[in-house]
């Protein structure tokens, strides 16, 4: 089969394959040998890998025309899940037209650096003063946004979205200080508006044992599976913090536990290595990309599937608060695999007609 003509990244596309086919796996142990979570898990990334396909075969310029559409619809979205959204778990996150539900935050993990790329893209790079007021309130709004549902995690990746495109843009270091001097005077009465139990996570990020059966039982439990998978692992199917249901969530946003618990401190760096490659492989995408909006979008999209995993990572083991950010291509759930199947598919169209191009 001739990827090239699927316009398929060829190395980025393997590797793809291969962290779904270990997740497959992982789900299968982690779900206690739940044949019909294996089942649904694989249909969720077939369903991924035909976004992906069909996301690739898009030319970049067609994409960079449609960014504001696709940014503008987005925020009519948003208001919508805001006005009418279905509520579960205590947050008002989803929309449901009938055939499916989805949460419309999703789409502004990508169409928030589309439209700061096509924005930056008609302007010069380093951007002005105005255009890095502006890119500001294009991403703090539909981050607020999603604060309000409540999703904290979700809203961090898309602000971070819109922060890396910035950053490529050629932020200079003086405008970084004095945004992260802004971001110190704010941090107090940000967490003055934090809900409560987000404060708790903050928390307890700092002490877990001070409700071990509580607010802390998660960070704890994960920090057990973690420590008990030693070097080399107890072996797949034998993770006992998820099969005897001491760790929650096994399967979704704590998988990584599971994964530690079972293939060890080995299986763990080669996981991590998976992961850096993507984002590497996606990196050099961007520095070959041919003009300004397809590399500060590639850039974009592969940092902030770095900051998925490692945000995922670091709360699982303990070193950042739980925002419920899943590990991406791991963890069961359809929307964010979907999202981030068409990222790829979008650094695959920068690629392959960069080449076509030439």
């Amino acid at each position: 089969m001739d990827l090239q003509r699927l316009h398929l990244d060829k190395t980025l596309f393997f590797a793809l394959l291969g962290l779904a086919a270990v997740s497959l796996f992982v789900v299968y142990s982690a779900s206690a040998k739940d044949l019909s979570a294996t089942l649904g898990h694989l249909m969720r990334l077939a369903l991924g890998f035909m976004v992906l396909l069909l996301v690739a075969q898009i030319r970049p310029e067609i994409l960079e025309r449609w960014s504001p559409y696709i940014f503008g619809a987005g925020m009519v979205l948003l208001l919508a899940v805001l006005a009418m959204g279905v509520i579960g778990k205590g947050a008002q996150r989803w929309l449901n037209l009938g055939i499916v539900k989805f949460q419309p935050a999703e789409i502004m993990k990508l169409a928030v650096p589309m439209m700061l790329s096509w924005f930056l893209a008609r302007g010069d790079v380093p951007p002005r003063l105005w255009r890095l007021g502006l890119s500001f309130v294009m991403m703090a709004i539909p981050a607020v946004m999603i604060v309000k549902q409540p999703d904290l995690g979700t809203a961090l990746l898309v602000f971070g979205a819109g922060t890396f495109v910035l950053f490529l843009g050629g932020l200079r270091w003086r405008v970084i200080i004095i945004l992260l001097a802004i971001i110190a005077v704010a941090a107090p009465f940000a967490w003055g508006h934090l809900h409560d139990y987000q404060r708790q996570r903050v928390l307890t990020l700092f002490n877990p044992e001070a409700d071990p059966l509580g607010t802390g039982y998660h960070t704890i439990q994960s920090m057990i599976a973690v420590g008990s998978g030693g070097v080399y692992g107890k072996g797949w199917l034998n993770s006992s913090q998820a099969h005897l249901d001491y760790l929650p969530e096994s399967s979704t946003d704590f998988i990584f536990a599971v994964f530690a618990e079972e293939f060890g401190l080995i299986g763990s760096l080669l996981l991590v290595l998976v992961y850096t490659f993507v984002v590497a492989r996606g990196m050099l995408i961007a520095y070959l990309a041919k003009d300004t909006y397809t590399r500060l979008l590639a850039g974009s999209l592969s940092l902030t599937f770095f900051l998925y995993f490692f945000v995922n990572m670091g709360m699982v083991t303990g070193i950042l608060p739980i925002v419920g950010i899943p590990l991406p291509m791991m963890s069961y759930g359809g929307s964010s695999i979907v999202t981030v199947m068409a990222a790829f598919g979008i650094l695959m169209s920068i690629q392959t007609h960069r080449k076509i191009a030439e």
